[in-house]
């Protein structure tokens, strides 16, 4: 009895010794074998300010974990080593992979190597094309009326909605027509429910929680809980993917027999198939768009959900911004020699919705880029609210950062563009503000290193789809903040949820006004 007392004491002071000798530690502190999981987990739902904290005081942040390192960095010129000098030892990864490979498969997010060049290559050229371009740009504005219809309708009978909710409908109504060239219709009137798309959610929300969760590998031979889950929905997901696929080979088929190669689509699915032709499998193809529909569905709106919460929390950004497309209308409409409609009832919803499209048809991508300070609001939420506010990298080598901080093979580095944005060594002391206007250098628009300013990564993966995703974001805002007012609902919390993409967890709800 008494050795076993004496054995409690010398553990309970090892216990002690341990956390005593990282008193001046900077970094989380940690306990022994669990190292700062203990701490993660408690502030995961708030994990990206819980590293802010730490980077305001030091530019690296190492975080120890039972069978790994984390180290998370926030100083663009370690960013810039990990991204571009030395690439080739930050790949993605085999941890990254095995956590993500049940949702993005092998496509162009989750591999490196070959496989990542050539799907690289691939999505290069396409992205390149004026036909994808062109495409694209009819989609987005089509479904930004939609999205309009519903707004103005909203506005008359004085409803409260949830413009998250409604934006990530239209973007996966979008990414499924320029994706799949299919229509699935969750942007309707009526709402209705889209078990893909419910899925495809839930298993991210999943796979996120791997990062963190010892036991997902147990839970997973197991089939317990939320990996359970998990399967569930990924089944949902492919069930519909594959018949997509399947669908799309066939009409291509068809068309090819037929001799009307020129009936074929222009969305991804089917230019992947042409290219691809034999040897492009159901299982690739899946994975080619599915990385596309998190790219190009998530992303969007989570970032057009912030950018409007943005502007209506700041009533000077919401004139600014309403000023200029309403000088942008009237010098495009007198450039084009354009009657525009009087719309002075605001009542009358055939009437306005006729006057949206009618702005509409003004806008395309090259008169888009005319307006300088959207671009702005948009550029400043993304600084503050990426998309993807965290992006883990693997090790396969040691290596020294710039910083000098010392990095092991197997372990993991994050270069994390939500603290980025909120740093005053990166950004100066209105680092934590809304200011479009730092995007201005003597009245012209600037750019920032891609390296400081992350929220489409940099060096050779840096973001394909930013381009699009501009035009995307500038389209929907353009209609959004010319036409409509938002409020928020009195007593709604606006605060993130912890999954790849930065989405609210509890929606945007609010109310809309229309503006004449």
């Amino acid at each position: 009895m008494g050795g076993l007392v004496i054995l409690i004491c010398m553990i309970v002071s090892w216990i002690f010794l341990h956390r005593w000798s990282q008193r001046n530690k900077k970094g989380p502190k940690t306990w022994p074998f669990l190292g700062a999981a203990i701490e993660q987990l408690m502030n995961y739902d708030r994990m990206h300010d819980w590293l802010v904290q730490y980077f305001s005081m030091s530019k690296t942040v190492v975080v120890p974990m039972p069978f790994t390192t984390y180290t998370y960095i926030a100083d663009p010129v370690n960013v810039e080593h990990v991204l571009k000098t030395n690439f080739n030892n930050y790949p993605k990864g085999e941890v990254y992979h095995s956590y993500m490979e049940v949702l993005l498969g092998h496509g162009i997010f989750n591999v490196d190597g070959e496989l990542w060049k050539r799907q690289r290559k691939t999505a290069s050229l396409e992205f390149a094309s004026r036909n994808l371009r062109d495409f694209s740009t009819k989609v987005f504005k089509e479904y930004a009326l939609k999205l309009s219809t519903i707004l103005s309708q909203s506005s008359f009978l004085n409803q409260q909605i949830d413009m998250q909710e409604l934006l990530m409908r239209m973007t996966l109504d979008s990414i499924c027509k320029v994706g799949f060239g299919v229509e699935i219709g969750t942007l309707n009137p009526n709402s209705p429910n889209n078990s893909f798309a419910q899925a495809f959610d839930t298993a991210n929300i999943i796979v996120t929680l791997r990062f963190i969760d010892p036991l997902w590998k147990m839970k997973k031979i197991l089939n317990l809980g939320s990996e359970a889950q998990l399967d569930k929905s990924i089944k949902i997901v492919d069930d519909f993917t594959y018949s997509v696929i399947r669908r799309r080979k066939a009409e291509i088929e068809d068309a090819k027999k037929n001799g009307q190669q020129n009936q074929i689509k222009n969305d991804i699915l089917s230019r992947f198939i042409e290219l691809g032709e034999n040897h492009a499998s159901d299982k690739s193809l899946r994975d080619v768009v599915l990385n596309f529909v998190i790219a190009g569905r998530d992303t969007t709106a989570t970032t057009l959900s912030w950018a409007i919460y943005m502007v209506m929390t700041h009533s000077h950004v919401a004139e600014k911004l309403y000023s200029e497309l309403k000088t942008f209308e009237e010098n495009q409409a007198k450039e084009e020699n354009v009657t525009l409609p009087q719309c002075d009832d605001k009542d009358d919803l055939e009437l306005f919705n006729q006057r949206v499209v009618q702005f509409s048809k003004l806008l395309n991508k090259d008169s888009l880029e005319k307006l300088h300070y959207l671009h702005a609001v948009i550029t400043e939420t993304l600084r503050l609210y990426p998309a993807v506010p965290q992006d883990p990298k693997g090790v396969i080598e040691d290596d020294v950062l710039p910083d000098g901080t010392k990095i092991k093979a197997g372990g993991m580095v994050t270069y994390v563009p939500y603290s980025m944005g909120r740093m005053e060594y990166n950004w100066g002391p209105d680092a934590a503000s809304f200011k479009p206007e730092r995007w201005f250098k003597d009245g012209v628009l600037k750019n920032e290193s891609p390296f400081k300013f992350t929220a489409f990564q940099a060096g050779p993966r840096i973001c394909l789809g930013k381009d699009s995703a501009y035009l995307q974001m500038r389209m929907v805002l353009a209609i959004m903040c010319r036409f409509y007012k938002f409020s928020l609902v009195p007593d709604h919390q606006v605060r993130y949820r912890m999954m790849t993409i930065l989405s609210m967890a509890h929606g945007l709800k609010v109310t809309v006004e229309k503006r004449s």
